[in-house]
């Protein structure tokens, strides 16, 4: 799983946060093939002020719930990429009602190396994983 960091606007119920962590996570296991129990999820909540999210010229509008999503992931192909931003949109969308113009995705890709999971060690070099 890779790590996932969501930012939103403060408001949602824990309900709707839940479901949406649930939703994400098993987008992530279908299309990343990630195992079962592998999750790395953490919600950061803003005050309106605190987040800009603007047009960048593709007549998007963003309304209030906005949904950021920044994954940091080993390497996966462009067609497991283009997957998750689908399939997480059209989830979220038909599950939740949250607009597919509101879910913003940013993946950021590392490598095996740039993983410690406890314990100070790099666990897919030393083998634990």
């Amino acid at each position: 799983m890779p790590l996932m960091k969501i930012d939103m606007l403060k408001g949602h119920t824990e309900k709707k946060i839940r479901d949406i962590l649930d939703i994400s996570y098993h987008v992530m296991m279908d299309d990343f093939d990630a195992p079962e129990g592998d999750r790395y999820q953490v919600v950061a909540q803003h005050e309106p002020y605190e987040m800009h999210v603007l047009d960048t010229g593709l007549g998007i509008r963003l309304i209030k719930n906005v949904l950021i999503f920044g994954l940091t992931t080993r390497p996966r192909t462009t067609e497991q990429k283009q997957g998750v931003y689908t399939q997480l949109v059209n989830a979220l969308h038909e599950k939740l009602g949250i607009a597919p113009s509101d879910v913003v995705i940013n993946l950021t890709v590392n490598s095996d190396e740039d993983w410690s999971f406890g314990y100070g060690k790099a666990q897919f070099l030393t083998g634990d994983l």
